[in-house]
Protein backbone atom coordinates (compact mmCIF):
# COMPACT_ATOMS: atom_id res chain seq x y z
CA UNK A 1 0.00 0.00 0.00
CA UNK A 2 1.15 3.48 -0.74
CA UNK A 3 2.94 5.59 1.56
CA UNK A 4 1.20 9.49 1.52
CA UNK A 5 2.22 12.56 2.79
CA UNK A 6 -0.67 14.62 3.39
CA UNK A 7 0.02 18.38 3.73
CA UNK A 8 -2.95 20.92 5.14
CA UNK A 9 -4.40 18.13 7.60
CA UNK A 10 -5.07 20.85 9.99
CA UNK A 11 -7.90 22.41 7.62
CA UNK A 12 -11.13 21.52 7.23
CA UNK A 13 -10.73 19.53 4.16
CA UNK A 14 -7.23 17.65 5.38
CA UNK A 15 -9.09 16.64 8.61
CA UNK A 16 -11.35 14.84 6.24
CA UNK A 17 -8.59 13.05 4.22
CA UNK A 18 -6.20 12.40 7.39
CA UNK A 19 -9.25 10.52 9.04
CA UNK A 20 -9.94 8.54 6.13
CA UNK A 21 -6.49 7.84 5.11
CA UNK A 22 -5.67 6.59 8.36
CA UNK A 23 -9.28 4.42 8.51
CA UNK A 24 -8.16 3.04 5.26
CA UNK A 25 -4.75 2.08 7.34
CA UNK A 26 -2.57 3.91 4.76
CA UNK A 27 0.68 5.23 6.39
CA UNK A 28 0.88 8.91 6.52
CA UNK A 29 2.78 11.00 7.40
CA UNK A 30 1.49 14.62 7.94
CA UNK A 31 3.45 18.25 7.87
CA UNK A 32 1.72 21.02 10.14
CA UNK A 33 2.40 24.39 11.63
CA UNK A 34 0.51 23.37 14.47
CA UNK A 35 0.25 19.73 15.63
CA UNK A 36 -2.34 21.16 18.82
CA UNK A 37 -4.84 21.72 15.66
CA UNK A 38 -5.02 18.14 14.62
CA UNK A 39 -7.73 16.03 15.65
CA UNK A 40 -7.77 14.50 18.57
CA UNK A 41 -9.24 11.35 17.62
CA UNK A 42 -6.22 10.54 15.27
CA UNK A 43 -2.86 11.87 17.25
CA UNK A 44 -1.80 8.21 18.57
CA UNK A 45 -2.59 6.37 15.51
CA UNK A 46 0.15 3.92 14.81
CA UNK A 47 0.28 5.12 11.09
CA UNK A 48 0.75 8.58 11.82
CA UNK A 49 3.69 10.35 11.77
CA UNK A 50 4.03 13.89 12.23
CA UNK A 51 6.58 16.42 11.37
CA UNK A 52 6.15 19.85 12.33
CA UNK A 53 7.22 22.58 9.44
CA UNK A 54 6.99 25.73 7.97
CA UNK A 55 5.72 25.40 4.46
CA UNK A 56 6.88 28.71 3.27
CA UNK A 57 10.35 28.31 4.25
CA UNK A 58 11.74 25.35 2.22
CA UNK A 59 14.84 24.33 4.39
CA UNK A 60 12.24 23.34 7.39
CA UNK A 61 11.03 20.58 4.38
CA UNK A 62 14.25 19.25 3.15
CA UNK A 63 13.73 15.35 2.55
CA UNK A 64 10.49 15.39 4.10
CA UNK A 65 9.03 13.30 1.04
CA UNK A 66 11.99 10.68 1.79
CA UNK A 67 10.01 7.24 1.16
CA UNK A 68 6.99 8.51 0.11
CA UNK A 69 5.00 7.67 -2.50
CA UNK A 70 2.41 10.33 -2.93
CA UNK A 71 1.47 13.85 -2.27
CA UNK A 72 -1.69 15.28 -1.24
CA UNK A 73 -1.76 18.78 -0.59
CA UNK A 74 -4.76 20.73 0.16
CA UNK A 75 -2.38 23.63 1.35
CA UNK A 76 -3.71 27.45 0.25
CA UNK A 77 -4.96 30.84 2.60
CA UNK A 78 -8.61 30.98 3.04
CA UNK A 79 -8.05 34.58 4.85
CA UNK A 80 -3.92 36.25 4.88
CA UNK A 81 -2.73 36.27 7.79
CA UNK A 82 1.25 37.04 9.49
CA UNK A 83 1.79 38.92 6.67
CA UNK A 84 1.83 36.09 4.00
CA UNK A 85 0.82 36.42 0.49
CA UNK A 86 -1.74 33.95 -1.67
CA UNK A 87 1.56 33.76 -3.91
CA UNK A 88 3.87 33.18 -0.38
CA UNK A 89 1.61 29.80 0.13
CA UNK A 90 -1.04 29.15 -2.34
CA UNK A 91 1.84 29.21 -5.13
CA UNK A 92 5.53 29.05 -2.99
CA UNK A 93 4.42 26.74 -0.32
CA UNK A 94 3.21 24.24 -2.45
CA UNK A 95 6.09 24.64 -5.22
CA UNK A 96 8.81 24.15 -2.20
CA UNK A 97 6.59 20.65 -1.49
CA UNK A 98 6.91 20.19 -5.22
CA UNK A 99 10.77 20.68 -5.34
CA UNK A 100 11.53 18.19 -2.42
CA UNK A 101 9.23 15.28 -3.99
CA UNK A 102 10.92 15.53 -7.26
CA UNK A 103 14.32 15.31 -5.41
CA UNK A 104 12.84 12.13 -3.71
CA UNK A 105 11.03 10.42 -6.15
CA UNK A 106 7.82 10.35 -5.54
CA UNK A 107 5.27 9.01 -7.62
CA UNK A 108 2.55 11.24 -7.85
CA UNK A 109 1.19 15.06 -6.59
CA UNK A 110 -2.73 15.67 -6.04
CA UNK A 111 -3.14 18.93 -5.32
CA UNK A 112 -6.85 20.77 -4.63
CA UNK A 113 -7.54 23.57 -6.18
CA UNK A 114 -11.47 25.36 -7.40
CA UNK A 115 -13.24 24.71 -10.16
CA UNK A 116 -12.85 27.18 -13.00
CA UNK A 117 -9.79 28.45 -11.04
CA UNK A 118 -8.07 28.43 -14.85
CA UNK A 119 -10.63 30.59 -15.68
CA UNK A 120 -10.35 32.77 -12.53
CA UNK A 121 -6.43 33.91 -12.64
CA UNK A 122 -7.90 37.61 -12.89
CA UNK A 123 -8.55 36.72 -9.20
CA UNK A 124 -5.40 36.88 -6.73
CA UNK A 125 -5.96 33.86 -4.96
CA UNK A 126 -7.01 31.43 -8.49
CA UNK A 127 -3.75 33.25 -9.88
CA UNK A 128 -1.44 31.66 -7.10
CA UNK A 129 -3.23 28.42 -7.36
CA UNK A 130 -3.23 27.98 -10.90
CA UNK A 131 0.46 28.90 -11.37
CA UNK A 132 1.27 26.17 -8.73
CA UNK A 133 -1.04 24.06 -11.25
CA UNK A 134 0.99 25.15 -14.04
CA UNK A 135 4.12 23.79 -12.43
CA UNK A 136 2.92 20.96 -11.56
CA UNK A 137 1.59 20.16 -15.23
CA UNK A 138 5.74 20.92 -16.25
CA UNK A 139 7.49 18.78 -13.13
CA UNK A 140 7.38 15.47 -14.60
CA UNK A 141 5.28 13.71 -12.02
CA UNK A 142 2.10 12.47 -12.23
CA UNK A 143 -0.44 14.00 -10.82
CA UNK A 144 -4.15 14.71 -10.50
CA UNK A 145 -5.96 18.52 -9.97
CA UNK A 146 -9.11 18.07 -7.92
CA UNK A 147 -11.34 20.77 -8.87
CA UNK A 148 -14.32 20.98 -5.66
CA UNK A 149 -17.33 23.84 -6.43
CA UNK A 150 -17.28 25.20 -3.01
CA UNK A 151 -16.87 23.52 0.63
CA UNK A 152 -20.20 22.93 3.30
CA UNK A 153 -17.75 25.58 5.39
CA UNK A 154 -17.98 27.84 3.03
CA UNK A 155 -21.86 27.50 2.90
CA UNK A 156 -21.64 28.03 6.65
CA UNK A 157 -21.34 31.82 6.48
CA UNK A 158 -24.63 31.26 4.54
CA UNK A 159 -25.89 30.38 7.79
CA UNK A 160 -24.36 32.54 10.04
CA UNK A 161 -26.04 35.54 8.23
CA UNK A 162 -29.09 33.95 8.38
CA UNK A 163 -28.35 33.80 12.10
CA UNK A 164 -28.13 37.50 12.28
CA UNK A 165 -31.21 37.91 10.60
CA UNK A 166 -30.42 39.07 7.00
CA UNK A 167 -28.31 37.33 4.23
CA UNK A 168 -26.58 39.31 1.70
CA UNK A 169 -26.29 38.31 -2.08
CA UNK A 170 -24.42 39.71 -4.87
CA UNK A 171 -26.15 39.86 -8.22
CA UNK A 172 -29.68 38.41 -7.98
CA UNK A 173 -28.97 34.96 -6.87
CA UNK A 174 -29.99 32.70 -9.37
CA UNK A 175 -26.65 31.77 -10.17
CA UNK A 176 -26.15 27.46 -8.75
CA UNK A 177 -23.78 25.81 -7.15
CA UNK A 178 -23.33 21.91 -5.76
CA UNK A 179 -21.29 22.37 -2.85
CA UNK A 180 -19.55 19.14 -1.35
CA UNK A 181 -19.59 18.07 2.07
CA UNK A 182 -14.93 17.39 3.45
CA UNK A 183 -15.76 13.74 3.75
CA UNK A 184 -17.10 13.13 0.28
CA UNK A 185 -14.55 15.14 -1.07
CA UNK A 186 -12.03 13.19 0.82
CA UNK A 187 -13.03 10.37 -0.96
CA UNK A 188 -12.88 11.84 -4.17
CA UNK A 189 -9.08 12.33 -3.12
CA UNK A 190 -8.17 8.84 -1.75
CA UNK A 191 -9.88 7.07 -5.42
CA UNK A 192 -7.11 9.61 -7.27
CA UNK A 193 -4.21 7.75 -5.67
CA UNK A 194 -5.04 4.87 -7.68
CA UNK A 195 -7.08 6.11 -10.62
CA UNK A 196 -4.97 7.97 -13.77
CA UNK A 197 -7.48 11.02 -14.01
CA UNK A 198 -5.49 13.77 -14.33
CA UNK A 199 -8.07 16.32 -13.30
CA UNK A 200 -10.95 16.15 -11.66
CA UNK A 201 -14.52 18.29 -11.23
CA UNK A 202 -16.47 17.75 -8.83
CA UNK A 203 -19.80 18.60 -6.37
CA UNK A 204 -22.09 17.36 -3.77
CA UNK A 205 -25.32 15.98 -4.33
CA UNK A 206 -27.46 18.60 -4.64
CA UNK A 207 -27.83 21.55 -7.03
CA UNK A 208 -28.87 24.70 -5.44
CA UNK A 209 -29.08 28.90 -6.45
CA UNK A 210 -27.77 30.85 -4.11
CA UNK A 211 -31.12 32.38 -3.32
CA UNK A 212 -31.90 28.90 -2.73
CA UNK A 213 -28.92 28.35 0.00
CA UNK A 214 -30.29 30.98 1.70
CA UNK A 215 -33.71 30.08 1.99
CA UNK A 216 -32.29 26.81 3.41
CA UNK A 217 -30.31 28.49 5.92
CA UNK A 218 -33.12 30.54 6.93
CA UNK A 219 -35.34 27.93 7.50
CA UNK A 220 -33.20 26.35 9.72
CA UNK A 221 -32.37 29.12 11.63
CA UNK A 222 -35.67 29.83 12.53
CA UNK A 223 -35.40 33.46 11.20
CA UNK A 224 -37.96 35.54 9.40
CA UNK A 225 -36.02 35.56 5.61
CA UNK A 226 -34.47 39.03 4.42
CA UNK A 227 -32.27 38.10 1.57
CA UNK A 228 -30.63 41.57 0.25
CA UNK A 229 -29.32 41.76 -3.67
CA UNK A 230 -26.55 44.08 -4.19
CA UNK A 231 -26.27 44.91 -7.64
CA UNK A 232 -23.72 43.85 -9.51
CA UNK A 233 -22.96 46.89 -10.68
CA UNK A 234 -22.36 48.22 -7.33
CA UNK A 235 -20.89 45.64 -6.41
CA UNK A 236 -18.02 45.89 -8.79
CA UNK A 237 -17.40 49.52 -7.86
CA UNK A 238 -16.58 48.44 -4.33
CA UNK A 239 -14.09 46.05 -5.30
CA UNK A 240 -12.52 48.88 -7.85
CA UNK A 241 -12.05 51.30 -5.06
CA UNK A 242 -11.16 48.16 -2.70
CA UNK A 243 -8.04 47.23 -4.81
CA UNK A 244 -7.05 51.07 -5.29
CA UNK A 245 -6.96 51.47 -1.49
CA UNK A 246 -6.54 48.24 0.14
CA UNK A 247 -4.00 45.32 -0.15
CA UNK A 248 -4.76 41.85 -1.11
CA UNK A 249 -4.86 41.01 2.24
CA UNK A 250 -8.03 42.89 3.13
CA UNK A 251 -9.34 42.80 -0.87
CA UNK A 252 -8.38 39.02 -1.74
CA UNK A 253 -11.28 36.87 -0.01
CA UNK A 254 -14.45 39.72 -1.52
CA UNK A 255 -12.85 39.20 -4.73
CA UNK A 256 -13.27 35.52 -4.68
CA UNK A 257 -16.55 35.77 -3.19
CA UNK A 258 -18.45 38.28 -5.33
CA UNK A 259 -16.79 36.33 -8.15
CA UNK A 260 -18.44 33.26 -7.13
CA UNK A 261 -21.94 34.56 -6.22
CA UNK A 262 -21.99 35.92 -9.68
CA UNK A 263 -21.69 32.71 -11.69
CA UNK A 264 -22.06 28.95 -11.67
CA UNK A 265 -20.45 27.00 -9.80
CA UNK A 266 -21.61 23.24 -10.65
CA UNK A 267 -19.71 19.95 -11.11
CA UNK A 268 -21.03 16.51 -11.74
CA UNK A 269 -23.06 15.39 -8.27
CA UNK A 270 -21.38 12.74 -6.06
CA UNK A 271 -21.76 12.27 -2.37
CA UNK A 272 -23.91 11.75 0.47
CA UNK A 273 -24.19 14.76 2.87
CA UNK A 274 -26.44 17.21 2.89
CA UNK A 275 -26.48 21.30 3.39
CA UNK A 276 -29.68 20.70 5.58
CA UNK A 277 -27.97 18.44 7.70
CA UNK A 278 -24.94 20.85 7.66
CA UNK A 279 -26.78 23.81 9.00
CA UNK A 280 -28.38 21.51 11.44
CA UNK A 281 -25.55 20.73 12.81
CA UNK A 282 -24.11 24.36 13.10
CA UNK A 283 -27.22 25.18 14.86
CA UNK A 284 -27.13 22.17 17.54
CA UNK A 285 -23.47 23.14 17.91
CA UNK A 286 -24.34 26.88 18.32
CA UNK A 287 -21.10 27.62 16.62
CA UNK A 288 -19.93 28.76 13.08
CA UNK A 289 -16.33 27.15 11.88
CA UNK A 290 -13.93 29.85 11.24
CA UNK A 291 -11.69 27.80 8.85
CA UNK A 292 -7.78 28.61 9.65
CA UNK A 293 -6.13 31.34 7.67
CA UNK A 294 -3.38 28.78 6.27
CA UNK A 295 -4.77 25.12 5.57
Amino acid sequence: MSKILLAGSTGYLGKFILTALLENNFDVITIVRNEKKLPESVIENKHLKIIKVELTQSETIKNCCSDIDVVISTVGITKQKDGLSYMDVDFKANLNLLEDAKKNGVKKLIYVSVLHGEQLTHIKICEAKEKFVEALKRSGLDYCIIRPTGYFSDMGEFYKMAEKGKVFLFGNGENKINPIHGADLAEICLNSIQNNAKEICIGGPQVFTFNQLAETAFAVSGKKKRIMHIPAWLGKSILFLMRVFTSSKTYGPLEFLMTVLTMDVTAPVYGKHYIKDYFEELKNNSAIPDEKMIT
